[in-house]
């Protein structure tokens, strides 16, 4: 695809702050209820004796707390039932991450599976269970070191859906439009992916007035860049927002409110949160990206039992990618949807991540009814 290194190079067809000492002691906690063997596992144990430590960027009411952790945790159990329940530990924290994987390191995880944080910073704690013998499944976000496995939805697709959404609801504005584009973290190899993805669409189409990286991914950041731009460019001369996930979407569009924007420009998203899709309904958001988890999950749980099993995962990987570090990573690359108010019941609803009760709160009952959100 013509990727560059600092993000996953895909080769289709090819085989509030927590302190480091409480986050050590809660993991250490949590990981000596499971016993464990480290290279033991890995070479073939299976049974009681596997043990998988899972390691999240978020938990709570993000969506890695809310569809993801409970995902892989049952398709761990459906798939060895007699093990002991997953070791999970979740943190926005790039330095309190690594010091939770390096804790479950120290107890003896036979397989890890990790959604970095910040994937450079992870690398040598990567690097440390590699010499410990524990395979590494990194979801959603390709850490840097010695990779066993990988599982993610395809960037550049994603960064393209975006794109092409926010041309579609830009009508005439996206013959030489101004947008501005909130993108992610560059700590996040996928930030830049989903940038390239929507750039490859985007350029020589519309002005981008400006541009931003969202240290973080944290909302209030994207909010104070977005005040930025309005005041840079004018409330007038905004005519898009390409807004790399539903999080930095929601802080766009608070900030384009306290400028008492109107009409709201169209503005894109990803992960398709609730608050997003509500949002969507309303009118204050056109599109997010909606990216089937289950999916996703079940793919990082048989890696991860696999090589926790010593065995091959080439029956489920189906490609490879690069990463800055480490070349031909076995893995699997999933598709994704562009979600607006037009098919959220054939897409969300539809798949059962939402009722419509769910979305459809009284105050959007009208707007629920022109969508076709009928119960």
């Amino acid at each position: 695809m013509g990727l560059g290194v600092s993000l996953p190079a895909v080769k289709r067809g090819s085989l509030a702050r927590m302190s480091v000492a409480v986050a050590v002691a809660a993991v250490l906690a949590l990981s000596g209820a499971c016993g464990g063997g480290g290279g033991d596992g890995g070479s073939g144990g299976g049974g009681d004796s596997l043990t998988v430590g899972v390691l999240l960027p978020g938990g709570g009411a993000s969506r890695f707390g809310q569809f993801d952790r409970p995902l892989i945790e049952k398709k761990l159990k459906e798939l060895c039932p007699d093990c002991p329940a997953a070791t999970v530990a979740a943190t926005p924290e790039p330095t309190v991450q690594r010091q939770q994987l390096d804790a479950m390191i120290t107890r003896g995880v036979d397989v890890l599976i990790v959604a970095a944080v910040d994937s450079e910073a992870l690398r040598s704690s990567v690097e440390a269970a590699d010499r410990a013998d524990i395979p590494v499944v990194a979801y959603d976000r390709l850490a840097q070191g010695p990779i066993s496995g990988y599982v993610t939805f395809d960037g550049e697709i994603v960064g393209k859906l975006q794109g092409e959404a926010l041309l579609e609801a830009m009508g005439s504005e996206a013959d030489g439009g101004q947008i501005v584009m909130m993108n992610g973290a560059t700590t996040d190899p996928n930030a830049d992916w989903y940038k390239r993805g929507a750039l490859s669409v985007l350029q020589d189409k519309v002005e981008i007035g400006k541009s931003y990286d969202t240290v973080g991914w944290r909302p209030e950041n994207a909010y104070t860049n977005m005040t930025g731009a309005i005041s840079a460019l004018g409330a007038d001369n905004i005519d898009g927002v390409l807004a790399a996930n539903d999080s930095l979407a929601g802080a766009v569009v608070s900030a384009l409110d306290a400028a008492a924007v109107r009409p709201l420009p169209p503005v894109t998203g990803q992960d398709a949160d609730l608050a997003a899709v509500q949002r969507i309904v309303r009118g204050d958001q056109y599109m997010t990206i909606y990216k089937p988890f289950k999916p996703a999950a079940d793919a990082a749980a048989e890696m991860a039992v696999a090589l926790g099993r010593g065995e091959s995962i080439d029956s489920i990987a189906t490609g490879t990618v690069d990463s800055p570090t480490t070349k031909d990573v076995p893995a699997v690359l999933l598709p994704s949807v562009s979600v607006t108010a037009d098919n959220i019941k054939d897409t969300l609803v539809k798949d059962g991540m939402y009722t419509v009760d769910q979305i459809c709160t009284p105050k959007l009952r009208s707007a629920c009814d022109q969508a076709g959100l009928t119960r």
